[in-house]
């Protein structure tokens, strides 16, 4: 994608719950043909207490993707921009534009490996402090080098994201 706004992380902002839960309203009746569970709020902006870039990043599980591929259209009509950005495992969208960025959301599959991922994540931020301040500090220090290439700067938490994965793998193998 080119043209692509600078990576910018803010200090967590106590409206951004607010400002998912508003998109979640108007996207919930858009959605419905082709929603197979919820909507989510992901990514950073859906852990308190967490710096972000100030994207309300959500996910909404579909049936599949082929299935879902008319929601492209539908969803036009909320200002969202669609992209054929890892259009192997989800349709990815932002809004209002792919400059000016006050939303992403991203169609899934329910309960497939990245839907799973995804939200484990997210509630092991949530939970362990330790974590969520050794990924705020890999964040920062990945914006201030990758601040004009938001691919390096995704590319760098990988490591991160999939070390924190198998933690809660062995967490949960653990508890068996």
């Amino acid at each position: 994608m080119h043209g692509q706004p600078p990576v910018i992380i803010e200090p967590y902002e106590s409206a951004w719950p607010k400002r998912f839960e508003s998109e979640r309203l108007l996207l919930a009746p858009v959605l419905a043909p082709w929603l197979a569970g919820p909507i989510e709020h992901v990514g950073s902006t859906a852990v308190p207490g967490l710096p972000a870039k100030p994207v309300i990043d959500i996910m909404a599980a579909v049936r599949d993707l082929p299935s879902s591929i008319p929601a492209i259209e539908a969803l036009n009509h909320l200002s969202y921009c669609y992209f054929d950005y890892r259009a192997d495992v989800m349709h990815w969208f932002c809004k209002p534009s792919n400059l000016d960025r006050t939303h992403h959301l991203h169609l899934v599959p329910f309960d497939c490996p990245l839907w799973r991922d995804r939200l484990a994540f997210r509630d092991r931020l949530r939970t362990d402090a330790a974590t969520r301040r050794s990924y705020a500090e890999l964040k920062l220090a990945l914006a201030s080098k990758h601040r004009d290439d938001r691919d390096a700067y995704t590319d760098g938490k990988t490591d991160f994201i999939r070390f924190v994965l198998e933690a809660i793998d062995m967490d949960t193998a653990d508890q068996r």
